[in-house]
């Protein structure tokens, strides 16, 4: 099968200019490489293509059937929630995602956002910015003294590539791992049900998908199970914690802090209600975890090698 013409919707959300694109434009015979898609003109950018490529742009059902050369979506990222799955297989279009490409990068982050909380980092910084330090009558400020990780316990929900991987850096830290049995998941050994895992935990990260089962599983419940010092980390999808309970518990004191890198809505409006300026131990960060410039290289090329790889298996069958 020839490669014919690629389709590119959502290109600046990946690539700032600072990424290696030959191996994907070698991938298709022809590119239209697109910086941004909106809804109202997917139909018209990807009526004659065989190759799309979308990071989140969605791709319904009436778009995927009015495409009547488009024979393979590659979706630039893990998650295909935004393609509907159904509509290709019926119509056999394969659809390709990316898994694993960020792992490295989102393990990072989480304990950054882990380590600036226990060891004060804003609180302290701030000091210093305010002439705390400079006034200070001794060589160190101690307004803020930091916690050590080591001994702590660290729970996990989602133990796939990256919960797994969040694991093993946590144990390296000395910190004791635990992990949740999902909403939805099997109950494998080891695995704890969640209520039973929250009020024995000190920091709680999320690396579980977004789904039905899922939505909304950190609630009001759930935050009132937690320990009144502990930190809840969220790099996976911001649906999965009830952001008007969060904000509830962290004003009253009932966690200790919040550091998420994902809100339900994306990018979120000024008036979304976790940007109030009075919510205490609260840090965001504006879905960055994934988006170090070697990730989105892998992923790019990974894009293009599944692309590769289709057209090739294509010809091994013709």
């Amino acid at each position: 099968m020839d490669p014919g013409h690629g389709v590119f919707l959502d290109l600046a959300s990946i690539d700032r200019g600072d990424l290696e694109l030959t191996r994907l434009r070698s991938a298709c015979a022809s590119w239209d490489l697109h910086l941004a898609t909106g809804a109202g003109r997917v139909a018209e950018r990807i009526r004659t293509a065989r190759v799309v490529v979308t990071n989140k742009v969605v791709l319904d059902e009436a778009l995927i059937r009015n495409a009547a050369s488009l024979r393979l979506v590659c979706v630039a990222a893990t998650g295909t929630d935004n393609v509907d799955l159904d509509a290709a297989a019926a119509l056999r279009i394969e659809v390709r995602n990316v898994p694993g490409y960020a792992t490295p990068s989102v393990v990072q982050h989480v304990f950054a956002l882990i380590l600036g909380h226990f060891t004060r980092l804003a609180d302290n910084r701030a000091s210093v910015a305010r002439g705390d330090w400079s006034r200070s009558p001794q060589f160190c400020l101690l307004e803020h003294p930091s916690e050590k990780v080591a001994g702590r316990s660290l729970g996990i929900i989602g133990l796939g590539e990256l919960g797994g991987s969040v694991a093993r850096v946590a144990r390296c830290l000395g910190m004791e791992v635990l992990v949740a049995r999902r909403p939805g998941g099997d109950s494998r050994p080891g695995r704890l049900p969640l209520m039973e895992l929250l009020p024995q935990v000190d920091v709680l990260s999320l690396h579980c998908p977004l789904t039905p089962e899922t939505r909304h599983l950190i609630g009001p419940a759930e935050l009132a199970r937690m320990k009144p010092d502990a930190l809840l980390v969220n790099t996976a999808r911001g649906g999965l914690i009830d952001e008007e309970a969060l904000a509830t518990a962290l004003r009253a004191g009932w966690i200790g802090g919040a550091a998420l890198d994902v809100l339900s809505q994306e990018p979120p409006p000024p008036d979304h209600l976790l940007l109030a300026s009075d919510i205490p131990n609260l840090t965001l960060t504006p879905h960055v975890a994934w988006a170090s410039r070697a990730a989105r290289q892998r992923l790019l090329d990974a894009v293009a090698a599944n692309i590769q790889d289709f057209f090739q298996a294509a010809r091994d069958a013709s």
